[in-house]
């Protein structure tokens, strides 16, 4: 099959529409959408976010050493858009949409508390890369609501109902129907 080729792009699928939460320095709760971002170890768990020098959260990360992700469902997709566009130096965002900020337990960060998962995530790397600095967060717990849990306790991705984004061309979408479990469909390969 040919291939088009669009040279050196951020384009690739999926990314996570995640919102970041922070504090800034007098304390006030912060949240921001990004899509550079993603679990980068296991052992220790760690999730990493990417945000521009220029954005509010990123004085606020560094300052603090912490920040939580909140996982929105397609219900608050706007809601998600809106952080991601509305600048926490000029605006309370939380205030604007009426969600609430949950002051983490465990980290220096609040968090949604409408939406159905939540990582806290403490500062343990900073890895400055072009426009961009990625902050390496180890993950101190993942919190998720009660009714997006499966039959055996776990989160069911339907109920979560996250959020993904199209780079380039600039779409939020659901995630869709289940293909089949994983390390299982792939052995009927032979």
């Amino acid at each position: 099959m040919r291939k088009k080729s669009f040279g050196p792009k951020t384009l690739i699928y999926p990314t996570p529409v995640w919102c970041v939460g922070s504090y800034d320095k007098e304390g006030k709760p912060n949240v921001t959408t990004i899509a550079w971002g993603g679990i980068c170890c296991s052992k220790p768990p760690c999730a990493t976010v990417s945000l521009r020098k220029a954005t509010y959260a990123y004085g606020s990360i560094r300052e603090r050493g912490a920040y939580t992700i909140s996982v929105p469902s397609e219900r608050f997709a706007r809601e998600a858009d809106y952080f991601g566009m509305a600048s926490g130096r000029k605006v309370d965002k939380f205030a604007a949409t009426g969600l609430t900020p949950v002051k983490s337990e465990l980290v220096d960060a609040p968090y949604v508390g409408e939406f159905p998962m939540v990582m806290e995530c403490k500062v343990v790397n900073v890895v400055e890369v072009g426009l961009h600095t990625q902050f390496i967060g180890e993950i101190m717990d993942v919190k998720v609501d009660e009714d997006a849990l499966d039959k055996k306790g776990l989160p069911d991705i339907q109920k979560v109902s996250p959020i993904i984004y199209t780079p380039e061309v600039g779409c939020y979408y659901g995630t869709g129907k289940p293909l089949g479990k994983a390390f299982s469909i792939g052995k009927e390969i032979k």
